[in-house]
């Protein structure tokens, strides 16, 4: 397993060097999951590398169905962005609307070579078939709590921080992507400036 620090300006070039080597696992398109605990800067670090791979970001932000949707949010992947992949076709999805508590409509997210899929549940066992590379973002403890603290959205998610970290800990234990990563990124500092 290789690791690159956000500490080097080039990690992100670097990464995505790694990353495009991959076999297409998902019809012609390259699946890159994006995994890690919630502060550890997953959302910023697929922007950041969706330039050099010049590829799409679906995040699974937008379809858990809820505090509680984490493992539910697995199967909604595997339908609406792997099975579209495997025969041809962009994924089509709807988005989890947090504050009404449904889904709304139909979104598509253009897939080209790679798409890179971030979020936790991102490199679940069920979709590893379909993955042509999975990263772990590696954060410790202190800085990913100092992270959620100054948040935007700090106060929205205090409530639900405990419930949601017992569902990351289950998912990790049972799909154990840091364990299976191919690359992890150490964004351990305190405000990553890219």
């Amino acid at each position: 397993m290789l690791v690159v620090s956000t500490d080097s300006r080039t990690w992100a070039a670097d990464s995505a060097a790694l990353l495009r080597q991959g076999p297409a696992r998902a019809g012609r398109c390259r699946i890159v999951a994006l995994e890690g605990r919630s502060g550890s800067g997953k959302t910023r670090l697929a922007d950041a590398l969706a330039v050099p791979l010049g590829c799409s970001v679906f995040h699974l932000d937008d379809v858990y169905p809820g505090w509680d949707g984490l493992a539910a949010a697995v199967p909604l992947v595997r339908e609406w962005v792997v099975e579209p992949l495997l025969h041809g076709r962009d994924p089509c999805w709807r988005r989890y609307d947090w504050e009404r508590g449904g889904y709304s409509g139909w979104h598509r997210t253009l897939a080209d070579e790679v798409l890179l899929v971030e979020g936790c549940g991102a490199g679940a066992r069920d979709l590893r078939p379909y993955l042509s590379a999975l990263v772990w973002v590696d954060v410790p403890d202190p800085v990913r709590r100092e992270r959620l603290e100054a948040r935007f959205d700090a106060a929205a998610y205090a409530p639900h921080r405990e419930r949601w970290a017992t569902q990351e800990t289950a998912f990790y234990l049972e799909s154990r992507p840091r364990e299976r990563a191919d690359l992890v990124i150490d964004n351990s500092r305190p405000v990553p400036e890219w």
